[in-house]
């Protein structure tokens, strides 16, 4: 009998992997937003390129591809079983990868912050009030240094350590560890741009518009 988290991870990965960034802006916009930008599918560049509210809608679609795969699985398995948080970890992670290595875009995708605001969300009480804490965070570093890959940056890396602090499982805290070095691996090129003073502005972009 197959264990119920291999067809949720399946189906985690694949839900992961559906671009909605670029499926709504070439309905909304009639262009590739691939070409356009950053060149990233997420909701940033989105918002920068075709307007605020399908940037918004982006983010919404892009929580709920992590949201949703790990609410199912918790709602239709016990928490108290064996092994359940390495079951919930897998899961989780396989959305994050169906985002940042899409089934449909070849193996690539986004950076996975919307994504893993949505895993967090849905995994328990610790992740969601460390998930709050780092929200926080970024809206503060935006707000100050005007820079999103920043705050991104800034607050994945405090989730692991509040989750620590909050005493959450080893597993899980492990597992954002991992959300954070991925997120980390596909901000490379935001790192070396902020390193070099040539990372793009948020607030600047938006005047211009």
């Amino acid at each position: 009998m197959i264990s119920i988290w291999v067809p949720f991870s399946a189906c985690a990965y694949f839900v992961g992997s559906i671009p909605f960034g670029k499926l709504i802006a070439k309905r909304a916009g009639g262009f590739d937003i691939t070409t356009r930008g950053s060149g990233n599918i997420g909701a940033t560049n989105v918002a920068r390129e075709l307007g605020f509210k399908w940037g918004l809608l982006t983010l919404t679609l892009d929580i709920l591809k992590g949201f949703v795969p790990v609410f199912c699985f918790s709602y239709f398995s016990s928490p108290h079983s064996p092994g359940y948080n390495y079951e919930i970890a897998v899961v989780a992670l396989s959305a994050l990868l169906g985002h940042q290595f899409s089934l449909f875009q070849r193996f690539r995708g986004g950076k996975g912050v919307a994504t893993a605001l949505g895993i967090y969300l849905g995994i328990s009480e610790f992740t969601l009030f460390s998930c709050l804490i780092g929200i926080i965070i970024f809206i503060i570093t935006v707000y100050k240094w005007n820079f999103v890959s920043l705050g991104s940056l800034v607050s994945a890396s405090i989730i692991p350590i509040m989750l620590l602090l909050f005493g959450e499982s080893y597993v899980i805290v492990f597992m954002s560890g991992v959300i954070t070095g991925l997120i980390y691996t596909k901000h490379n090129d935001n790192i070396i741009r902020l390193i070099k003073g040539e990372e793009r502005k948020w607030r600047q972009v938006e005047s211009t518009q």
